[in-house]
């Protein structure tokens, strides 16, 4: 038994000589990847993301692309866009200019949007990709929900963002007012108190009451103007008297 098995191998190891020798190539699988399940709004338009992973240079001209859909609960399918050097939409059918091509092929990203969703785009969607000669591979499929608002864990996430969004903007402009506010103090500081190397001689309450000691000597200083101003006037008169009497 044991010989079998190793003339079995050993003739199966000449075969993939002789096939690699004849220059037939090699074909190895190439894969598309999509969510399982997807959910969509009616009346929105959703993207259905498929990227591909394969062993063989890419180019847009080896590299095609079939989106096909399956309706819920039923077998036959239906085409939805097919991409080869260019995305070739239907000219018929559930999705006849329903359909944008998103993809990249050199990033290897092989994404549909669909526009204007509807109910009845309940069910399978198929991306299928090829790369010749990796031809033969997995294919992604995704199951799309189409419901008539956003699920409650949506909305909650969406409502997060937005309050944190919000929280931090406040905590930011409470940052700024502070910061101006203590800057403004010790400005005031500085400007009201003498210094020496830098560092402040008074407190703050000396700063207030030289501050207010110079806004009494403004109010007074035209008072005391007005007072001298009053002295000469009556000096000039008692003059004018004494010449009076002289004469």
């Amino acid at each position: 038994m044991l010989k079998i098995a190793v003339h079995g191998s050993h003739r199966q190891l000449l075969v993939l000589i002789g096939l690699v020798a004849s220059g037939v190539p090699w074909v190895r699988g190439i894969t598309a990847y999509t969510s399982s399940e997807q959910e969509a709004v009616n009346g929105t338009s959703t993207r259905l993301k498929c990227t591909f992973q394969t062993s063989e240079p890419v180019s847009s001209s080896s590299v095609t692309v079939t989106w096909t859909f399956r309706p819920q609960g039923q077998s036959h399918e239906e085409s939805v866009l097919y991409y080869n050097e260019k995305p070739i939409m239907v000219d018929s059918g559930l999705f006849h200019k329903q359909v944008e091509w998103a993809g990249d092929i050199m990033r290897k990203d092989a994404s549909i949007t669909l526009r204007n969703v509807k109910f009845s785009y309940n069910g399978t969607f198929t991306c299928r990709v090829t790369n010749a000669p990796d031809v033969h591979g997995r294919a992604g499929e995704l199951r799309l929900r189409v419901v008539t608002s956003a699920s409650v864990s949506e909305i909650t996430i969406l409502a997060a963002a937005i309050g944190g969004g919000i929280l931090l903007m406040l905590i930011i402009l409470i940052a700024v007012v502070t910061v101006k506010h203590y800057q403004r103090k010790h400005e005031d500081i500085e400007e009201h108190c003498p210094s020496e190397k830098g560092s402040t001689m008074c407190q703050v309450e000396e700063a207030t009451h030289l501050h207010v000691m110079e806004e009494k000597a403004h109010f007074e200083r035209p008072a005391s103007r007005a007072s001298a101003s009053s002295l000469k006037d009556e000096g000039e008169k008692l003059c004018d008297n004494s010449v009076v009497v002289l004469d």
